[in-house]
């Protein structure tokens, strides 16, 4: 997991923010097993304490399930997985949005720059 936390929020939820994603992006698919909470915590560079509490709130959200003595496992719930993924999308576009027009441009002209962008990224695939 990436080590660099904004210190204007709080560890814990930007560890949750970085299972979600891999939740959603398939690195942590439906019914596998992620890594220990050590592990885990090593990788980021926090205590297990805060990569704990971070899992014990997505365990409380339904997307991670403990099995007693052999681990956590991402939901199999593959409706409630898309249904996150769709709210994180909306959320990026909410930012997106709110950061284009601070630089004065328009909706329509955020679509048009961002069409053009994804066209260039299929051209170069």
């Amino acid at each position: 997991m990436d080590n660099a936390f904004d210190a204007q929020r709080p560890i814990y939820i930007q560890l949750i923010e970085r299972v979600k994603t891999r939740i959603v992006s398939g690195e942590y698919p439906p019914g596998e097993q992620i890594p220990p909470v050590r592990e885990l915590a090593d990788a980021s560079g926090v205590n297990p304490n805060t990569m704990q509490k971070a899992l014990a709130e997505l365990e409380r959200d339904g997307l991670l399930t403990v099995q007693r003595t052999v681990g956590r496992f991402v939901t199999g719930d593959e409706d409630l997985i898309a249904k996150l993924k769709a709210e994180l999308a909306q959320t990026h576009i909410a930012r997106f949005l709110r950061e284009i027009t601070a630089l004065g441009i328009d909706a329509g002209d955020a679509i048009r720059l961002l069409t053009d962008y994804i066209g260039r990224q299929k051209e170069e695939i």
